[in-house]
């Protein structure tokens, strides 16, 4: 079988940036070996709950990573009435359907009734429950004596998908996080992740917990640990990558996803592993769907000025 180098010298038409099956792990490669050239891979799809308090911001962060929006146009979303659902595809054959669920009190309720829980709670994937620490519900210290209301309805959602899907993975986001102080960021962290994990029942070994904003990249470093959690066959893909790294020299090659500009994983050398810059990735993020929303806008204005002096002028090669 010819080596990658030798591979790479194919033509663009027949080139495939496949790892040598020799690199790969023996349940990859039996996995791999049992699929026909030409066989079109089966669509896994994962049920997403996004879930919490109405104006936590769950509709905002969902316009920005899957809908291109920016921070400042949010603002003018209106509140999700009862189920928004929205299908999502990553990497060709993973889809998500997410179900953003209001968050107004009659709507949570309605969603924890006997009646309503199958439906509402069976063959969940995700769960990523959004906590607004602006919210006076939450922002109160939680003891017996105050009981929080937010944690006290996360509780609830928490205890109807340990019944109905056990196997679900639970994340979530203390949002809005910018209106804190830099200095004390880390112990509110800290703290309101004590109270959610011990609340998690059966998921609290598990339950990823990230402080998040939609003003900077800790949205993105959230939403890219979430899908990376869900790539079928990463495994596969990072062998891949670690190949075409040694071909190219590079020291650190990353791979986003190509609307969200989510990170799905990165490989690096050594010098690459050392780089001081822990949020890298997700900086690159930001600054790329800025800049294609600012692109956007340019396009709206070169149409509306080619519009009004040539009429109906097409300008799509613009």
């Amino acid at each position: 079988r010819p080596t990658f180098k030798e591979r790479t010298r194919q033509t663009p038409q027949n080139l495939r940036l496949e790892p040598m099956a020799s690199d790969r792990k023996d349940q990859t490669s039996q996995m791999r070996s049992n699929v026909e050239p030409g066989t079109r891979i089966r669509q896994q799809k994962k049920k997403v709950l996004l879930m919490g308090k109405s104006g936590a911001g769950k509709s905002s962060m969902r316009s920005i990573i899957f809908s291109n929006h920016v921070a400042r146009d949010v603002r003018r979303l209106q509140a999700t009435i009862d189920v928004d659902k929205k299908r999502v595809k990553f990497l060709g054959n993973l889809v998500l359907d997410i179900w953003d669920c209001g968050g107004q009190d009659a709507f949570t309720e309605s969603y924890l009734t006997p009646a309503q829980r199958p439906y509402m709670f069976s063959d969940v994937g995700v769960l990523i429950y959004v906590f607004d620490i602006e919210s006076s519900d939450f922002s109160a210290q939680d003891t017996p004596a105050n009981t929080d209301r937010d944690l006290q309805i996360y509780g609830a959602v928490i205890k109807a998908l340990a019944e109905f899907s056990p196997r679900a993975r639970i994340f979530v986001m203390i949002h809005k996080m910018d209106v804190v102080k830099m200095e004390e960021r880390e112990s509110v962290l800290d703290s309101k992740s004590f109270e959610i994990v011990r609340r998690s029942g059966i998921f609290k070994r598990n339950v990823g917990i990230y402080g998040t904003s939609i003003w900077d990249e800790t949205l993105y470093r959230a939403w890219g640990s979430i899908v990376n959690s869900l790539i079928p066959n990463l495994d596969v893909i990072e062998d891949g990558l670690k190949d075409l790294r040694i071909a190219t020299e590079a020291e650190e090659i990353v791979l986003f996803e190509q609307n969200t500009f989510l990170t799905i994983t990165r490989i690096g050398s050594q010098i690459g592993d050392h780089n001081p810059n822990r949020d890298r990735f997700e900086k690159i993020s930001h600054v790329i769907k800025t800049f294609k929303h600012s692109l956007g806008s340019v396009h709206d204005y070169f149409a509306a000025l080619v519009a009004g002096s040539n009429g109906d002028q097409d300008i799509h090669g613009i």
